[in-house]
């Protein structure tokens, strides 16, 4: 027996919340879908990042007197610190809203590395943010829990968490149709990048599809992959590959991000820009769907990265939208300064039989470094 995201959609209305803010996550992805379909506008907002999600649901609430619910995997528990401590909590505003947290790296539960360690935290962390919770899977009676959750939550006028086990949810496949246009696939662009550049250049790339795909490409190439993973740590590629410009000045810096990614912090784009390092080249993978934890949409499709790069002060700007134009794009900038950012518009999907990297995190950073420092 799983739990249907629709019965748990309409608990959540059935004790008066009716306001959804957040990031997708890998274990809700069946309930994001069902809200994403199934809400009108403005009662449902994906996030750039989940600390803008809870600050969302307080603004609710301080107009309506409604508490809302903030949905986000337990990743991102890291990105609501603040905000929980400073803004909600009981001490200061005391501003009640429900957590919804996909539980990755659950101890005992198989998961990727990047999660072991905020798995085994992820109740501390509550407990320490004096959060109340309660822990759901297939079995549990939902209707129930949040009952009692919004029960807890209104006595207390502060958030409380529900905290989700893997396949807990029963599958949902939302009807909604990303109209984000474009033709060229993820892997054929990594492809086309990796025919560009030379084996002396450092290439930091983003979370999910992108890395794992990075990383075939590489094997398949019979080369050694010594490019920077990050496995982890989503929305701050371009940070890392920015620090990475900076300690090798005399190296060409490929930062490989994506568009949920560059979203969810970016206020690392302006400093790029006003930093101007020269070695560095940053190419947005722009599908417009946080496509790794079920493919909602992102914001990136109506926005205009190139009036964006060049107000924060980057040197140019390309577009590519198909292989042709990403090679020119390559090519073109071989003998430019940077801070240079291409935008390559790419579609969802990648192939079934996609592996994930063979390599440890600390393998991949022992092997990246040997490329930096050796």
């Amino acid at each position: 027996m799983m739990i249907s995201p629709e019965l748990f959609y309409n608990s959540l209305i059935e004790n008066q919340i009716d306001f959804f803010a957040g990031v997708p996550d890998s274990l809700l992805k069946h309930f994001c879908s069902y809200l994403d379909e199934i809400c009108e506008a403005n009662s449902h907002v994906i996030t750039a990042n989940e600390g803008n999600a809870i600050a969302l649901a307080a603004g609710y609430y301080l107009a309506t007197g409604k508490f809302g619910a903030v949905y986000m995997q337990n990743s991102g528990l890291g990105n609501t610190v603040n905000p929980l401590t400073s803004l909600t909590d009981s001490a200061v505003y005391a501003i009640p809203m429900l957590l919804v947290i996909g539980w990755r790296g659950e101890p005992g539960v198989a998961d990727e590395p990047q999660h072991i360690k905020q798995g085994d935290i992820t109740e501390a962390q509550l407990k320490l943010l004096g959060i109340p919770y309660f822990v759901v899977d297939a079995n549990t009676n939902i209707g129930s829990v949040i009952e009692q959750a919004s029960e807890r939550i209104r006595k207390q006028s502060s958030p409380v968490a529900i905290l989700i086990k893997k396949s807990a949810f029963s599958p949902y496949k939302s009807k909604k149709v990303n109209v984000f246009k474009a033709s060229m696939k993820r892997e054929n662009a990594l492809g086309v990048i990796l025919e560009s550049i030379e084996n002396s250049d450092l290439v930091v790339s983003t979370t999910g599809k992108t890395s794992r795909e990075l990383f075939e490409l590489r094997i398949k190439r019979g080369e050694n992959p010594s490019d920077f993973l990050t496995v982890g740590a989503m929305g701050h590629t371009s940070s890392i590959a920015l620090g990475v410009a900076l300690g090798s000045k005399e190296k060409r810096v490929i930062c490989i991000d994506g568009d949920g990614s560059a979203l969810m912090h970016f206020g690392a784009i302006p400093i790029i820009g006003n930093i101007k390092p020269s070695n560095l080249i940053h190419i947005l993978l722009n599908n417009s769907a946080h496509e790794s934890v079920g493919g909602q949409a992102t914001v990136a499709g109506l926005m205009d990265f190139k009036s964006i790069a060049m107000a924060c002060g980057y040197n140019n700007y390309y577009l590519a939208e198909d292989a042709d134009s990403l090679q020119s794009c390559m090519q073109m900038i071989a003998t430019e300064l940077g801070p240079i950012l291409i935008e390559v518009k790419i579609v969802t999907g990648s192939r079934n039989d996609l592996g994930r990297p063979t390599c440890t995190p600390l393998e991949n950073k022992v092997a990246f470094m040997e490329k930096t420092c050796g």
